[in-house]
């Protein structure tokens, strides 16, 4: 592994400040933001309202903690474009991801917003130890996944060659990697040991590749997954995180130099961490959910959003702002499979959309090689379970299959079975999901 360490006149003086300087901008930024959305945004307004709070009551930044959080059922509910704060006019790009009945919670930005995704992505890659001249091969998906053009336009922002490979083509990826010489790759972890085993399967060896530095996010990883390809590639493995909803890849990343969680920067992004059944406001240190809020985005800003993710605030080390804790789970139930989620409710829905389908169900996770997948086994209704053939209950599941890989983006192994074979526990409830990915990396 080659160490990239940045210098110190190399970072931008908010990533050095004193807390105070950082403090006092977000609280002059959060106030600019919160009456933005109030102003702005029907549902800020009813819900600040309703919570019988004022823009004018947030005097200092402890007070965010009397404002209402929001979730992802609130982008649902204003779907498409009923969070936007700016005329339509204005919103130059939309991203999305997938949700319940095929659809997807929106994000917009301002062009503004495209210049401060693409500032904060560059400081991101430098933080990880790109440099301007560097060849970046960008594996993430391209299109409304933020992923892809998230970073590319924040590598060609820093000064990088940008080669906006996409996802898939596990042989193309290699032999241009082989080609191009890039010195970063961005993608899944799970995919970078595809790549791997890939480039081992041609006779290379992974450590001698041109790749110094791995920037990886999209799907939790352990630290057990860093070592193995850090040990593999002879690269140094990064963390970086972000959500479409806040912005998208880069809210936080990883410094090179420590490597221990991923930074936040909190200039333009506000953490806290709440308790998942009572929404209060915990102290840093304290595992809980996390909670952003925007400082800067002009299209849709974002107050007091509720990731669904555990996690806690660490305190500063490389630079000013606090770190991420590793992810340890979620609030609810959402999956995360090769980089897409999966809500076990989307699959129900889709289920039972299929007359001749019940609402019986069962979701088992497990990791293949390097990659997770989902199988999917549901029965048929019990009125017509006896007179289905091996030839229909196989027809049926390939029509889920399909309708799962058109409206949730993932591919599933999917089976039919007799009215019974799922079984219930003592209360009468099935175990709707069997994650089998515990045991490995």
């Amino acid at each position: 592994m080659v160490q990239r360490n940045p210098q110190s006149d190399e970072l931008e003086p908010i990533e050095r400040a004193s807390r105070d300087e950082l403090q006092a901008l977000q609280l002059t930024r959060l106030k600019w933001s919160v009456r933005h959305a109030y102003d702005n945004v029907p549902h800020y307004r009813r819900a600040f309202d309703a919570a019988g709070v004022h823009p004018d009551d947030l005097k200092e930044l402890s007070d965010l903690a009397k404002f209402p959080t929001m979730s992802k059922k609130d982008l649902r509910d204003n779907y498409p474009f009923g969070l936007f704060a700016v005329p339509r006019d204005q919103v130059v790009r939309v991203h999305a991801s997938s949700g319940t009945t095929g659809k997807p919670t929106v994000v917009g930005y301002t062009a503004r917003d495209i210049d401060t995704w693409a500032d904060i992505v560059a400081r991101s890659i430098r933080a990880a130890g790109g440099r301007r001249g560097d060849t970046l091969h960008n594996a993430f998906g391209y299109g409304l996944f933020t992923g892809g053009l998230g970073i590319h336009y924040g590598a060609e922002r820093l000064g990088c060659m940008v080669v906006p490979m996409s996802g898939g083509q596990t042989e193309k990826q290699v032999q241009l990697i082989q080609d191009f010489e890039p010195s970063i790759i961005l993608v899944t972890p799970s995919y970078m040991l595809n790549l791997i085993d890939e480039m081992v399967r041609r006779g290379m060896n992974p450590a001698e590749s041109s790749l110094k530095v791995g920037i990886f996010g999209g799907e939790p990883w352990t630290q057990a997954m860093r070592s193995e390809i850090e040990t593999r590639a002879g690269i140094d493995a990064v963390d970086i995180y972000g959500l479409s909803e806040v912005m998208g890849p880069g809210v936080a990343s990883e410094c090179i130099e420590s490597k221990d969680g991923p930074v936040i920067w909190e200039d333009h992004f506000y953490p806290e961490i709440i308790d998942p059944v009572t929404g209060d406001v915990l102290p840093d240190g304290s595992e809980g959910e996390l909670v952003f809020t925007s400082l800067t985005k002009e299209a849709m800003p974002v107050i007091r959003y509720r990731t669904r993710d555990l996690t806690s605030l660490l305190p500063p080390t490389s630079r000013t702002m606090r770190r991420l804790a590793k992810i340890t789970g979620r609030s609810d139930d959402m999956l995360i499979i090769r980089g897409v989620n999966v809500f076990p409710s989307q699959i129900e829905e889709l289920i039972l959309a299929i007359p001749k389908l019940s609402p019986q169900y069962q979701l088992t996770v497990k990791r293949e090689g390097h990659l997770d997948s989902l199988a999917v086994c549901v029965e048929a209704r019990p009125e017509v379970s006896e007179s289905l053939s091996d030839h229909d209950r196989a027809a049926l599941a390939r029509e889920l299959q399909h309708r799962i890989k058109t409206m949730v983006g993932v591919s599933t192994a999917v089976s039919v079975a007799l009215a019974g074979h799922i079984p219930v526990s003592g209360t009468g409830k099935a175990k709707r999901v069997i994650d089998l990915r515990g045991s490995s990396l």
